[in-house]
């Protein structure tokens, strides 16, 4: 069969097709970007388009979808949340008739993580594009953000991987092709499989030598960190595939190590809060409660500290220095707020100059933040204990001056056109302008003289792309026309005409306006380039301006809501008086009821906090946390005073959830959150434990609940702070021989059959949860409460007849009937599984037990 023949334009497009198979091709035509076939299809659906087609080809027509120009950025935005890649065909060249097909080719690819249109980006979060390499239980990370020059890589145990990737939450993730993708779950990762040669070591280190421009990695500290390099260059060779002029804003990579920082796991993430809220539409985020940066860079900057707090006890003094006297000197702060509001997204701002993606009016955005700098400076230095602040935010005057003397006060948007370049500034330009001024108002002089000349009130001289300037004259009056008019087009309703003059004139304006835009479109990159020469003192400020913006949102937070400075030690000690949860006290239409907290790896190392639903057991676990965790930012907090002994983890153990997708119930994913506990908790850690047992029957999760909490208190190389809530009141009994653990309940009243809580904190167990009140409270009807509540009773009463009784021979024993509970345990301990102190840990609880069970034993 004869294969019909295709045509130029179908065949310009399979060629750059062929080079970007995995990406949607946006190809150039005209006014509309457009897509085929099968990239027609994806676009059509996932942006709600009209699926069309077009003929190319005798006989051949194949789909298309088209996108408006214009609305580029809107439709890229969709394509790009849903994951896919995209490759933007441009026209190199005008359309002219008959000059053949227009120069048409890729001028950038973009990705999830590749994305730098200031439309698709989120002002106060970076956009990361991550890369990592796994070989045993070791693995390289790196990432980079390329609109805002950060990069970075380390290599870490791959059990924290997965923490590590929660808290960068890349938009992408590059894995090397041969790498299994079932190890990711891809409905919460966009995952890129990547050829396996540029995550091959000595090619990585190659890449990333080459474009340092450096002979040796010793520099970047990751000479000695295999996996990380492979990680690291794998994403600068990703750049140089599909962003290549981004490359330019990467000018160094950092090196760090986790263990610098404290590791907040998904749960952990997810169940303080801290981020985004999910248990109510009404809650807000830790993070929204105490943002009160005025930059984006101020933003992103408390985003990275919330979820990387610090273990350096001397930089979180230096921090809570800094928030100290903002907090003291009102008048200093208020006047760096407002100044910090009139800064842009300098980091931004200037890595767009570097890859020459800036407007023209972005420049002067970047030079209005550049000019605040010495003013923020300014009102620093009136504090000498800041210089390690102030000496970081360095003046910019000569990129302030370029701009100013370059760039027009009110520039148009398109480079090009005559208007961005401040008169003044090039002689050459401003030369052109004055001919390109005269000849245009030549043109104005001559169609007067020309309606004049022929008495034609109606005649005009215009202009348009494709026949260049004409005069035009109306039907009626065709018969005036003089006879030095030449004719060049025939229109509806009149002609138009050129004469010898005129078209002398068009040459001359012409080339003038093609000279222009040539011109300024050379000085516009020229001084972007100069200012791109400044953009690594520019960017340290940027950290600098971030750093003081933060700090100084810390001291808004800490006068509007009466926060305290908290005092840091070593110790394993946390002693909070007063403390309040930052988010619930903002959002709860009661006054919040403060609590104290007593907790230390001596006396007071885990709290059974029992008490009714409804009460603020959960309230008062989170708030706990989430001091420690604002104090380890450099953060006031929430109370009236507070001791916190740095802790290097904060584990979570909170609510009921499933994982469906993998089949886990909701019992199994409770146990396996609190294995991860058990098995990473150090001395230094703080828990928190929310109904532990509660996914089981009543005695397995009773079991368990109290193995837990005898591990954490016997383990010699854990006793983690813990605190433990619980509605197994039985766990109580627990402090009577584990001489750390302490017994408090969150106190309630019962007046005229209706129970109050009372939101505090006090020494004791409680012995009732009040579940019914609270299952009236939340509209059970009524027969279902009143036969709840005969079920209960009759329950309690064959509860303390069992406890009466003396046990008759084969019944059953309950949970803690002492002899037989005690004898079953020594006979089953292990002697050479133990160590000595775990071994006097044992005796001191069986003697507890046995003075406990008194004339039980008789």
């Amino acid at each position: 069969m004869k294969k019909e023949p295709i045509t130029p334009i179908r065949r310009q497009y399979l060629e750059i097709k062929r080079r970007y198979p995995d990406a949607i091709l946006l190809f150039r035509l005209g006014d509309f970007y457009e897509a085929f076939e099968d990239d027609a299809s994806i676009v059509s659906r996932e942006c709600e388009i009209v699926l069309t087609s077009r003929e190319m080809g005798k006989g051949q027509r194949f789909p298309m979808a088209g996108i408006p120009h214009h609305a580029l950025e809107h439709y890229l935005a969709k394509l790009i949340n849903k994951g896919y890649k995209v490759a933007i065909c441009e026209q190199l060249s005008e359309p002219r008739p008959g000059k053949g097909l227009v120069e048409r080719d890729v001028v950038r690819v973009v990705t999830p993580g590749a994305v730098v249109e200031p439309g698709l980006l989120k002002q106060k979060s970076n956009n990361y594009l991550a890369s990592i390499v796994i070989e045993g239980e070791r693995c390289g990370l790196a990432f980079v953000d390329i609109t805002t020059s950060e990069f970075a890589a380390t290599e870490l145990d791959l059990k924290k991987l997965g923490s590590e990737i929660e808290r960068i939450n890349p938009a992408e993730i590059l894995i090397p092709k041969s790498f299994p993708l079932d190890k990711f779950k891809p409905e919460a990762l966009r995952v890129t499989p990547f050829e396996d040669l540029w995550f091959d070591f000595e090619t990585a280190k190659q890449t990333l030598l080459r474009h340092f421009g450096a002979i040796s990695l010793e520099g970047f500290g990751c000479a000695h960190l295999p996996l990380a390099v492979r990680a690291a260059g794998a994403i600068i060779k990703y750049l140089e595939e599909n962003q290549r002029e981004a490359l330019r804003n990467i000018s160094r990579l950092s090196t760090y190590s986790t263990e610098s920082f404290m590791l907040l796991d998904a749960h952990t993430r997810r169940n303080l809060e801290i981020f985004e809220a999910e248990r109510s539409r009404r809650s807000a985020s830790l993070y929204s409660i105490i943002d009160f940066t005025r930059t984006p860079m101020g933003g992103r900057l408390l985003r990275k500290w919330l979820g990387q707090p610090l273990l350096d006890i001397q930089e979180l003094e230096r921090r809570l220095d800094v928030v100290e006297w903002f907090v003291r000197e009102e008048l200093a702060r208020l006047e760096i707020q407002d100044l910090l509001g009139k800064i842009g997204d300098i980091e931004r701002l200037i890595n767009r100059a570097r890859s020459a993606n800036i407007t023209p009016k972005e420049l002067l955005s970047l030079k209005r933040g550049l000019e605040i700098i010495p003013k923020v400076r300014e009102i620093l230095e009136r504090n000498p204990s800041l210089s390690w602040l102030y000496e970081e935010l360095g003046s910019c005057d000569e990129v302030v001056d370029l701009i100013s003397r370059s760039i027009a006060d009110d520039p148009s948007q398109n480079v090009g056109d005559g208007n961005v370049i401040r008169e003044g500034f090039s002689a050459e330009l401003d030369k052109l302008r004055l001919i390109s001024r005269n000849a245009k108002k030549y043109l104005a002089d001559l169609e007067r003289k020309e309606r004049e000349r022929t008495g034609i009130k109606s005649l005009k001289i215009g202009y348009n792309k494709v026949f260049g300037y004409y005069i035009e004259v109306t039907t009626p009056h065709l018969h005036q026309v003089p006879q030095d008019y030449i004719r060049k087009q025939t229109i509806a309703g009149g002609e138009r005409f050129f004469t010898l003059e005129l078209k002398e004139y068009e040459s001359l304006i012409l080339n003038t306006q093609e000279r222009i835009s040539e011109l300024e479109n050379s000085l516009y990159k020229q001084i972007c380039n100069q200012i791109s020469e400044w953009a690594e003192r520019i960017l340290a400020s940027a950290r600098a301006l971030a750093q003081v913006d933060v700090l100084c949102g810390f001291a808004e937070a800490a006068v509007r809501y009466k926060y305290v400075r908290p005092k840091l030690t070593t110790d394993d000690l946390i002693k909070i008086k007063g403390g309040r949860h930052p988010v619930v006290e903002r959002n709860s239409e009661e006054p919040f009821v403060p609590n104290d907290t007593y907790l230390s790896s001596t006396d007071h190392q885990i709290l059974i906090i029992t008490g009714p639903n409804m009460s603020g057991k959960s309230t008062y676990l989170r708030q706990v946390a989430l001091i420690v965790l604002l104090a380890q930012i450099g953060s006031f907090v929430p109370a009236d005073e507070a001791v916190i002994g740095l802790v290097d983890r904060i584990f979570t153990r909170i609510g009921l959830a499933d994982d469906l997708a993998t089949g886990r119930s909701t019992f199994m994913t409770e146990m396996e959150e609190t294995a991860e506990i058990l098995n990473n908790a150090t001395s230094r850690s703080l828990v928190i434990l929310d109904e532990i047992g509660r996914g089981t029957s009543t005695y397995d999760g009773l079991a368990i609940a109290k193995a837990v909490v005898e591990y954490l208190h016997n383990h010699p190389a854990i006793r983690a702070k813990t605190l433990f809530a619980t509605h197994y009141h039985e766990l109580t009994e627990l402090a009577s021989y584990l001489p750390r653990v302490k017994n408090y309940n969150i106190a309630v009243m019962e007046e005229e059959g209706k129970v109050i809580f009372l939101r505090k904190l006090v020494p004791g167990g409680s012995d009732r949860s009040y579940g019914i009140y609270v299952a009236k409270l939340a509209g059970l009807p009524s027969p279902v409460v009143r036969r709840a509540q005969e079920i209960l009773n009759e329950l309690e009463r064959r509860h303390e007849k069992m406890e009466v009784t003396p046990r008759r021979e084969g019944e059953q024993l309950s949970l803690f009937d002492g002899r037989a509970a005690i004898l079953k345990e020594l006979e089953e301990l292990d002697l050479n599984a133990i160590s000595p102190i775990e071994a006097l840990n044992k005796l001191y609880e069986f003697q507890q037990k046995v003075k406990r069970s008194g004339d039980r034993w008789s």
